[in-house]
C-alpha cells in the first residue's frame, strides 16, 4: 500500500482502535468479543483519512490495496459510462465499507466519492486477510459483509429493472431511514443534501 497518499488524522501516539469507536457495533469488528477487540486494535485500521466533499477517495481503474470503513460522512460509488453519463451504484455511510469492488482484480471498478467531508479508516487488504485467518470471527464477520453487499447489488439491479423512478426513489428513501435507523438517528425525518 503507498501510504504516502493517506493523510492520517493521528500522531504515532494517538492510534485508531476499533475497541473504543462508537461504530464498531455496525461496522466491521461486530460481534468481536472484548480479547478479539484487543488483539485486532492497532493492527486492523492503519490510519484515518480524511476526504473532502467531492473528492474522491479512490476511482475505477486505481490500484486496490486497501477496504476503508466509513467513519464520518457519505460517500457514492458510481461508474461513468462510454458516453460519460455517471451511473449511481451506491450510498455508503458510517460503519460501512466501500472498496470491496477491487477485491477480485486488485483494481477498483466504480468511483468512491464524498458527498460531504468525511473520514474514513484504511484497513490494508493484506493485514485483514491475516487477521482474518487469526480471528475466526473476524473473518466470519467479512463474509457476511461481502454477502450483503451481493445481496444488495442484486437488489439494485431488480430495482433498475422493473421499478418506475418514483417506486425507485421510494424504495432508496425506505432503505436509507432503515440504515439511519440502525446508528440512532431519526426514522421519520432525514436531511437530503444536493450538489
Amino acid at each position: 500500500m503507498d501510504t504516502a497518499i493517506f493523510k492520517p488524522l493521528h500522531t504515532p501516539m494517538c492510534s485508531v482502535v476499533c475497541s473504543t469507536c462508537n461504530l464498531r457495533e455496525i461496522c466491521l469488528p461486530v460481534g468481536l468479543t472484548k480479547e478479539e477487540l484487543a488483539y485486532i486494535d492497532e493492527r486492523l485500521v492503519a490510519v484515518r483519512h480524511k476526504v473532502a466533499r467531492g473528492e474522491r477517495l479512490f476511482q475505477s481503474g486505481d490500484r486496490f490495496d486497501a477496504v476503508y470503513a466509513v467513519w464520518t460522512g457519505f460517500f457514492k460509488t458510481c461508474i461513468a459510462s462510454k458516453d460519460g453519463r455517471e451511473q449511481v451504484t451506491g450510498f455508503q455511510m458510517g460503519g460501512e465499507l466501500v472498496g470491496l469492488d477491487g477485491i477480485g482484480s486488485r483494481r477498483h471498478e466504480v468511483d468512491a466519492i464524498a458527498l460531504e467531508d468525511s473520514q474514513v479508516c484504511v484497513i490494508p487488504y493484506n493485514e485483514l486477510e491475516s487477521l482474518a485467518l487469526e480471528v475466526n470471527s473476524l473473518q466470519q464477520q467479512f463474509h457476511r459483509i461481502m454477502s450483503r453487499e451481493i445481496v444488495r447489488n442484486h437488489g439494485v439491479m431488480l430495482l433498475l429493472g422493473s421499478m418506475h423512478a418514483e417506486e425507485r426513489l421510494a424504495a432508496f428513501l425506505l432503505n436509507l431511514t432503515h440504515r439511519l435507523r440502525a446508528r440512532g438517528f431519526s426514522s421519520s425525518s432525514i436531511v437530503l443534501r444536493w450538489r
